[in-house]
């Protein structure tokens, strides 16, 4: 049987969003705490929306923030990957790594393990430099970048959360490749 992976970490699988993703996607979106550093939780028509964008992404660029799975029980984690931010800011249109994964698969090194095969992944494809962002009260997600090897480049009011202001100031941080 063929693998349904793209690649793979030691112990994450990396692939392509399937609608039978749709109901683990849009509980783990609808988790509050999985979910405090973002607007909002998300509805179901707001998952299925962002696995339609990732998907439309990695049809055009190759790369979006992947369906990931953990090898061993095939199970559903979460997202990790690379998407592209083009509001208005002067380090954008840009290649960016993000993820967001169950709350019970946290403080394992997930998000480290996929951040860093997700940056092998964009050499990969040729990629030079990637960014990567999230709100300066985001200790964890700030502690990946780290762990992965990105740089501090500064923090800034990100346009598009002017109406959120509990999540700025947000945090970038860019490795080279």
């Amino acid at each position: 049987m063929d693998s349904p992976y793209l690649f793979k970490s030691q112990r994450l699988g990396f692939r392509t969003w399937l609608p039978s993703d749709l109901p683990a996607f849009s509980i783990m979106n609808a988790d509050k705490q999985t979910m405090t550093f973002f607007q909002h939780p998300m509805s179901e028509k707001e998952s299925q929306a962002l696995m339609d964008r990732m998907n439309k992404l990695y049809a055009e660029h190759g790369h979006c923030y992947f369906a990931v799975e953990l090898l061993e029980k095939r199970e559903f984690l979460g997202m990790i990957g690379l998407g592209t931010k083009s509001f208005k800011a002067n380090f954008t249109p840009c290649v960016d790594i993000g993820w967001r994964i169950w709350r019970e698969y946290w403080n394992q090194g997930y998000a480290s393990e996929g951040a860093e095969r997700c940056l092998d992944y964009a050499k990969e494809l040729e990629i030079k430099e990637v960014y990567s962002l999230a709100s300066a009260k985001n200790i964890a997600s700030i502690r990946v970048m780290q762990k992965i090897g990105m740089s501090y480049e500064y923090d800034f009011d990100h346009p598009d959360l002017l109406e959120h202001p509990r999540l700025q100031p947000c945090s970038l941080y860019r490795i080279e490749l």
